[in-house]
């Protein structure tokens, strides 16, 4: 048996919430990426619109093992 489903769907927001993903390689400490979220959002805000409490940012660390580019591992390229 199918879930049963809200009809009619729900209204969007009058102001989407928006996301900000970053995938980044690994080893941000905890004060750079306080920074980068606060420039992010204050950002979006300044160029977009909206308030800062709407924006959402995901970060996503990534291991250079785990990253490719051009079809080689970042970690091959790189030196550490």
């Amino acid at each position: 048996m199918l879930a049963s489903l809200d009809y009619p769907p729900p209204s969007p927001p009058e102001d989407p919430m928006p996301v900000i993903r970053v995938d980044m390689f690994t080893g941000r400490n905890r004060e750079q990426k306080r920074l980068l979220v606060r420039e992010l959002s204050d950002t979006f805000v300044r160029v977009a619109g909206g308030k800062p409490e709407s924006v959402t940012i995901i970060l996503q660390g990534v291991g250079k093992e785990d990253w490719a580019a051009a079809g080689a591992l970042i970690a091959d390229k790189s030196a550490d």
